[in-house]
């Protein structure tokens, strides 16, 4: 029985192939092909506690905290002359009541910026968490100049802090690369 099922599903498919119309191929197409993938990598994240904005011991608000990623891809160059765009997506939860600008820096191998970008944060409480969507699309001579980067420095600006300050600020974030290969 179900050789005779299997018999007559390829008979039917013999039937649709040769009855099937044929265009003509223009095989000189192929030379206009042009593959334009978009490829999502991550890019950083963080949670911060409140408590990294005050300093308990010295009995002090610290008001900037940064940090440091490498960013080994944009530095290929096999992947700089397929790149046409570079879209960054930054996703923050905050749950201190307070606001934050954030500054993206990014730097070449010698630490001089080549890009920068920034954001602010709107004050969220434990009870309400506030999110905010930050994009950035980078092309042409900024795109240039974010290629010869290899590193990103994040610092996070809060207004003031105190010891009684919680919650936390939580960061996801991706990068978007478009590429074009025509060849």
């Amino acid at each position: 029985m179900l050789f005779s099922q299997i018999k007559q599903y390829y008979l039917i498919l013999l039937l649709l192939i040769l009855s099937s119309c044929v265009k003509n191929t223009d095989f000189e197409q192929t030379d206009d092909f042009l593959l334009t993938p978009e490829v999502e990598l991550n890019l950083i994240y963080f949670n911060l506690d409140a408590s990294r904005f005050y300093d308990g011991i010295a009995n002090n608000p610290i008001l900037k905290v940064r940090d440091t990623t490498v960013v080994d891809f944009l530095d290929d160059t096999d992947i700089q002359e397929l790149l046409k765009r570079v879209a960054f997506y930054f996703e923050f939860t905050n749950t201190i009541p307070r606001t934050f600008n954030v500054d993206f820096q990014f730097l070449n191998e010698g630490n001089v910026p080549t890009y920068t970008t920034n954001t602010e944060i709107e004050s969220g409480s434990t009870g309400s968490p506030i999110q905010t969507i930050f994009m950035d699309n980078i092309e042409d001579l900024e795109l240039e100049q974010l290629m010869t980067s290899n590193k990103v420095v994040v610092s996070v600006t809060i207004h003031s802090s105190d010891q009684n300050l919680n919650g936390t600020l939580d960061l996801r974030s991706k990068t978007s690369y478009f590429v074009e290969i025509d060849e």
